[in-house]
């Protein structure tokens, strides 16, 4: 889900193109990569004289990074491989033209939020009998491979990742008296009461959160156990009335009244521009992505590392909220001739080497996997870099259904905590809003 990527950072998506992004919840083509328990052994395809195609979306692994694949790819199976940079622009398009073709690439780059529109309408190829063996002993990121993985089939496979944490000034912080980071939802709501009390102007926001901003919103639907929509043999179901997830959406409406201006109940985090108000000094603390981190900082140079910091953003719960993760899943074309070659590639793409030496230690991205973070941060990271891998321990993603797009699309989740944030009962607005979400997942 992202746009350049982010940017899941700020994502969300292709379809929200995100950045950083369904028939009926759907099951995808009917061919399968392997084909049943006596999947081929990825460490031992023969590839010499042949050539692996690889569409790489632009913003995403470095050429460093992909050499380093390809490298260990070609040393290991014989063959070579082309790798053909795409751009954003039509990408969904010509993807959907590709996999349909009889030429389509071998391996392709997708956004998370985006593999099971293309699995279902049998675009890729089911990867469920080579599970173990990519996962080569990782436990992949909820918010990557739950969207992967369609009717119980995994269709693509974790690749790297990018979320939101709390990005605060710590100088506006230490000024209200607030000098530890908050671990619970009580101690961040009496920090931010702290620095409400002592900044009175009316523009100033103690936490700046849109009402329009759906992923922030989510985050508290998801802390108190709710979702956005479940399926239950082959039929999806809006879920966003049932108990758990009205309890996330009164905090979230509690939170965002308490403490972000009246004026951003009805707008988004693009207008007025969210890395503005906080470079401008508005706000203390905003929820981002490590993309607008930078952007922030560019509008701003005072604003350095050692004045901005992150951390999760405690839920209610007891945990850290939920982050909802974009970043991008590798998938193998249904219609690819080297479907051995191609899932001998992504073995080595998502291995634990790879994805700490390159994907984090090169490209700076969160790793698709509890175990890769876990390693990065006994590595050693930056202060500003510790909120965004701690937050992503806990993730979720969009429904993996092939119309979701179109949820994003008609702006239903935009307009939808826009209006509970005005005030408008949650219970009436999630009836109405669920039962949208359930006729376009099942394609009525």
């Amino acid at each position: 889900m992202r746009s350049t990527r982010f940017a899941v950072l700020g994502v969300t998506g292709v379809a929200a193109a995100l950045v950083l992004a369904g028939c009926s919840g759907g099951s995808g083509g009917s061919g399968s990569a392997g084909g049943g328990s006596g999947a081929v052994d990825l460490s031992k395809v023969d590839g010499k004289g042949k050539t692996l195609t690889v569409w790489l979306m632009n913003g995403d692994l470095s050429d460093e990074t992909i050499k380093a694949v390809n490298d260990e790819f070609e040393k290991a199976t014989g063959a070579k491989v082309d790798v053909q940079m795409q751009q954003w622009d039509g990408i969904t398009t010509k993807l959907t033209t590709a996999l349909a073709g009889n030429s389509a690439p071998d391996v392709i780059d997708v956004g998370n939020t985006q593999v099971a529109s293309y699995a279902a309408t049998g675009g890729l190829a089911d990867l469920t009998a080579y599970r173990t063996q990519l996962e080569q002993g990782q436990k992949w990121l909820g918010g990557l491979v739950d969207p992967a993985t369609v009717d119980g089939k995994l269709y693509a496979v974790p690749s790297f990742a990018g979320d939101r944490a709390v990005v605060y000034n710590k100088k506006v912080w230490v000024d209200a008296g607030v000098t530890e980071v908050p671990k619970t939802y009580e101690e961040l709501t009496a920090a931010l009461d702290k620095i409400k009390a002592k900044n009175t102007a009316s523009d100033f926001s103690a936490f700046y959160l849109p009402g329009q901003f759906w992923y922030a919103g989510m985050q508290f639907v998801w802390d108190a156990g709710g979702e956005i929509a479940t399926a239950k043999g082959g039929t999806w179901s809006g879920g966003l009335s049932g108990g758990d997830a009205q309890k996330g959406l009164k905090a979230f409406t509690t939170f965002q009244n308490a403490y972000s201006t009246p004026a951003s109940i009805t707008v988004n985090t693009n207008a007025p521009d969210q890395d503005a108000i906080f470079a401008n000094g508005q706000t203390s603390a905003v929820l981002a992505t490590a993309a607008h981190v930078k952007k922030i900082q560019q509008a701003n140079p005072a604003l350095t590392d050692d004045v901005i910091g992150t951390f999760p953003f405690p839920g209610v719960s007891g945990k850290n909220q939920p982050v909802m993760l974009g970043g991008s899943d590798w998938g193998v074309a249904q219609k690819s001739k080297n479907q051995q070659l191609a899932l001998a590639w992504i073995k080595i793409a998502a291995s634990p080497s790879i994805q700490h030496d390159y994907v984090f230690g090169k490209d700076n991205w969160i790793p698709n996997s509890e175990d890769g973070i876990k390693k990065a941060q006994d590595a050693g990271l930056t202060p500003k870099q510790e909120g965004f891998f701690t937050a992503a321990l806990i993730s979720k993603a969009t429904p993996a259904a092939a119309d979701w797009t179109t949820i994003e699309g008609d702006k239903t989740m935009e307009e939808f905590f826009q209006s509970i944030a005005k005030g408008e009962d949650p219970a009436s607005a999630a009836k109405t809003v669920d039962a949208h979400i359930a006729s376009t997942l099942n394609g009525k």
